[in-house]
C-alpha cells in the first residue's frame, strides 16, 4: 500500500484530494501547513489560518485518517516574504504563490512527506499529470485541470522534473461543481466552504498595507504622459529586432506633468489603476511604470494607452526553468507556443526565441501591462513546458 501525503489546507478542494487518495486505497497521511503567524501584519481580527487548520482537522476526524500541523513560517518568511519585500523595493512585481509552490509545497513539504515514508504528496490543484517514458528515461508531463476556469498550471510553472515526480492532482480531471457535489456527498465541512482569497499565506490582509510593514512611505510625483508622447512613435520605429519588440519605454519627468502625489513608487505596479487618488481626467489613469530610484510613477489615461502594450519580453538566462528540460531550446532555435503572463489571462500565440542574452517571448498580439519580476508560462496544447521570470 503506497503511502500518501495530502497537504489539507482546509478548503473543499484539499479534502476531496485526501477523500479519493482513500478511495484509490492509498495509505492518507493528512498535514496542514502553517506558513505564517506574524499578527503584526494581520489587518483583521480574524485568524484565518487557526479557522483553516480546525476545519483540516475535522476533515481528516471525519475521513479517519492521522493529522498533524506543520510549522512552516521560517522557512516562508526567509524564502517568500523576504523575497516579495526585496522586489517591491527593486520595482518589480512578485508572484509569491508560484514561489510557494516551488519553494514550499514542493521543497519543504515534500521532504517533511518524505521523511514520514511518503511516496508521494498529493494536493487540491487543478492540474493533471501523464508521464511517458523516452531512452529509458521517464518523462512525467504537467496538464492543465480539466476545469478550464479553475485551471491551475500556471502556479506550478517553477516546478522540476524531480518535484512532478513525486505529485498527485487527484482532482485534474474535475469540475469544481464535481469536487463541492462529493464533499457534500461525504459530509465534508468544507463543503460550501468559499475559495480562500488574498496572498497565499496571509490571508485577509491588503498588500500595500503588508509592503508597508516594511516598506516605508515616502511622498513623489505621479506624471502622466500624453497618449501622443513623440515616445512612442522614437521608439516603435525600430521594431525590426528582438530588443526592440522587448525593450521598455524610457520616460523621463520631462515627458510629462505632474498631476499628483503618492506615498511611494514601490507601492505600485504596471497597469494598476486603484489607489492613485488622482481625479478630473477625462479617462482613468493607469500606471504605466514606476521609477523607485528617482521615485516617480509614470501614468497614462485610458487602457489603451500605447504606454500599456508591448509585443514580447525577455527572460534572463539564469531564470529560464525549462519543466520539460528535454525541449529546452538551444541558441539560434525557436518554437511556436502558447503562452500567458498571469493566472487566468487566456492563453496567447507565441512564439519563443533562444539567444545569447536570454529567450525572448514574443507574442503574435499586444500585451497589457507586463511587469517586471512576474511569470510568463509557455504551453503545447495543455501540456506546461516551461517558464521563466519577466526581466
Amino acid at each position: 500500500m503506497k503511502r500518501v501525503v495530502v497537504g489539507l489546507s482546509g478548503g473543499v478542494d484539499s479534502s476531496v484530494t485526501a477523500y479519493l487518495c482513500k478511495e484509490m486505497g492509498y495509505e492518507v497521511i493528512g498535514l496542514f501547513m502553517k506558513n505564517w503567524h506574524d499578527d503584526s501584519v494581520t489587518i483583521s481580527d480574524e485568524c484565518p489560518w487557526l479557522d483553516d487548520s480546525n476545519d483540516a482537522m475535522l476533515v481528516a476526524e471525519k475521513l479517519g485518517i492521522p493529522f498533524q500541523t506543520v510549522d512552516l513560517s521560517a522557512e516562508y518568511k526567509e524564502r517568500i516574504v523576504d523575497y516579495m519585500f526585496k522586489e517591491y523595493e527593486e520595482g518589480r512585481t512578485p508572484n509569491p504563490d508560484v514561489l510557494c509552490n516551488r519553494e514550499i509545497k514542493f521543497d519543504v513539504f515534500l521532504k517533511i512527506a518524505e521523511s514520514l515514508g511518503a511516496d508521494y504528496v498529493a494536493t487540491g490543484h487543478y492540474c493533471r499529470k501523464t508521464s511517458f517514458t523516452s531512452d529509458g528515461n521517464e518523462i512525467h508531463q504537467l496538464l492543465a485541470g480539466k476545469d478550464q476556469n479553475k485551471d491551475q498550471s500556471y502556479f506550478l510553472c517553477q516546478i522540476s522534473q524531480q518535484q512532478l515526480a513525486k505529485i498527485i492532482f487527484p482532482i485534474g480531471e474535475l469540475q469544481k461543481s464535481e469536487v463541492r457535489q462529493i464533499a457534500a456527498e461525504q459530509n465534508l465541512i468544507t463543503a460550501d466552504k468559499k475559495d480562500s482569497q488574498g496572498l497565499c499565506f496571509i490571508g485577509k490582509v491588503r498588500l500595500p498595507e503588508f509592503l508597508q510593514q516594511q516598506l516605508k512611505p515616502k511622498k513623489g510625483d505621479i506624471i502622466e504622459i500624453p497618449v501622443d508622447s513623440s515616445i512612442y512613435n522614437e521608439q516603435k520605429s525600430f521594431g525590426n529586432s528582438l530588443l526592440d519588440d522587448t525593450s521598455k519605454f524610457k520616460y523621463l519627468p520631462e515627458n510629462g506633468k505632474v498631476v499628483g502625489q503618492h506615498d511611494g513608487a514601490h507601492f505600485f505596479t504596471k497597469g494598476q489603476r486603484k489607489g492613485l487618488a488622482v481625479g478630473g481626467t477625462k479617462e482613468p489613469l493607469f500606471v504605466l511604470d514606476t521609477d523607485v530610484n528617482k521615485n516617480i510613477i509614470y501614468t497614462g489615461q485610458g487602457k489603451n494607452h500605447p504606454g500599456l502594450l508591448r509585443k514580447g519580453l525577455l527572460v534572463k538566462p539564469h531564470e529560464t526553468h525549462w519543466l520539460r528540460e528535454d525541449l529546452a531550446l538551444k541558441i539560434g532555435e525557436k518554437l511556436e507556443v502558447m503562452a500567458r503572463i498571469r493566472y487566468r489571462q487566456p492563453l496567447e500565440k507565441a512564439t519563443l526565441y533562444q539567444e545569447k542574452e536570454g529567450l525572448f517571448v514574443i507574442f503574435e498580439n499586444e500585451q497589457y501591462a507586463i511587469a517586471e519580476g512576474q511569470f510568463v508560462a509557455w504551453y503545447e496544447g495543455e501540456e506546461l513546458l516551461g517558464s521563466g521570470v519577466i526581466s
